[in-house]
């Protein structure tokens, strides 16, 4: 018969949780650092910009569009000099910004607006004069999304 498993913390199970405790402490620092360098930020930049990484003296922060890539990549000197405060940012040489857009957001609603009855009569007029079949058939399908 298999041996059930502990799953009760007691002082000898620790040793059992030393991974776990590992994890959950990288999980703070970084999030530790991610406070640091959105603080370092200026308001309308920090505001969907993220912390991703710090190694070999190089920052990572991404960001959800690349308008705010760019601004923060314009005033890199001033955010790694306030970065560099704080002792774990301290040998931060070099700023590397990406973009990750929103993955798991709402999609804008996309209005189509309808034609006019005289753009409708130049497609169809168009597609009179055309005479490949595939544009011809294109055309009069646009045209038929008149405004009533």
């Amino acid at each position: 018969m298999k041996k059930k498993n502990d799953l009760q913390l007691t002082p000898d199970s620790f040793g059992r949780a030393s991974a776990l405790r590992q994890l959950i402490a990288k999980a703070d620092k970084h999030a530790e650092a991610e406070q640091q360098v959105i603080a370092a930020m200026p308001d309308s930049l920090a505001q969907g910009s993220r912390f991703v990484s710090c190694n070999e003296g190089e920052l990572i922060i991404a960001t959800d569009t690349a308008a705010k890539a760019t601004q923060i990549r314009f005033r890199q000197h001033d955010i790694m000099t306030a970065v560099r405060e704080y002792e774990l940012f301290r040998f931060v040489w070099k700023l590397k910004v990406k973009v990750r857009p929103v993955r798991h957001g709402e999609r804008p609603y996309r209005r189509t607006t309808p034609l006019s009855n005289e753009n409708a009569r130049l497609l169809r007029e168009e597609a009179g004069h055309t005479k490949d079949q595939q544009l011809r058939e294109i055309l009069e399908k646009l045209a038929s999304h008149v405004r009533d």
